[in-house]
């Protein structure tokens, strides 16, 4: 492992010829960081992305979750605290690299209403405020933002510039979408809930 890239939960890795560049695909419950020249890519229907860097040096990563439906419709609880872990990892790993939190900015993409067959309670909108209060909670400036509605979205992030590229999957069978969420969550509601987690530096 390269000493600029802390990946637990490594997504995949391939080079993507369209950007002429080494891509990381991150899938529900992953998220990657790193200091080198790299574009992460997701999928999100409910789920959420953070994307977050250090603007002044180039650092970044990507997250990709959706708060368990324990918890029920508030913030609070359970939910909250999973959430709070999936943000707090990303935000630790990007400090150990050398980024310096007066410098971070977010850009944050999803909590589509995909899943809305899956509860009473709208998955999507739920991650999508979750994520938001946290950013403010934690004085994170966010920079962009594409949240909600009914497509999914395929997103491109590219941490060294801020560059973000979101596709909007109107014409996309969306099974595979929906299956791999719907199984991820169902994941969530039999694992316990992540520990604290104290934010580094």
């Amino acid at each position: 492992m390269h000493n600029d890239e802390l990946q637990p939960q490594a997504p995949n890795l391939y080079f993507d010829p369209r950007f002429g560049m080494q891509a990381a695909k991150i899938l529900p419950g992953e998220y990657y960081v790193s200091a080198r020249e790299v574009v992460m890519v997701t999928v999100l229907g409910s789920c959420v992305s953070a994307c977050i860097r250090d603007r002044r040096r180039g650092i970044g990563g990507m997250n990709h979750f959706m708060l368990p439906e324990r918890g029920g419709g508030e913030l609070i609880g359970a939910a909250a605290r999973y959430g709070a872990y999936a943000m707090e990892i990303l935000l630790n790993q990007l400090l150990k690299l050398g980024a310096a939190r007066e410098d971070l900015e977010a850009k944050v993409f999803g909590g589509g209403s995909v899943l809305s067959n899956m509860t009473s309670i709208n998955v999507g909108e739920r991650n999508a405020e979750f994520v938001l209060k946290f950013l403010a909670t934690e004085k994170i400036e966010i920079a962009a933002r594409d949240l909600l509605d009914v497509w999914p979205r395929k997103i491109y992030y590219f941490p060294q510039t801020g560059r973000v590229l979101v596709k909007k999957l109107r014409d996309m069978h969306n099974d595979t979408i929906i299956a791999r969420e719907r199984d991820y969550g169902l994941r969530l509601e039999r694992e316990p809930v992540a520990g604290d987690v104290e934010l580094f530096g």
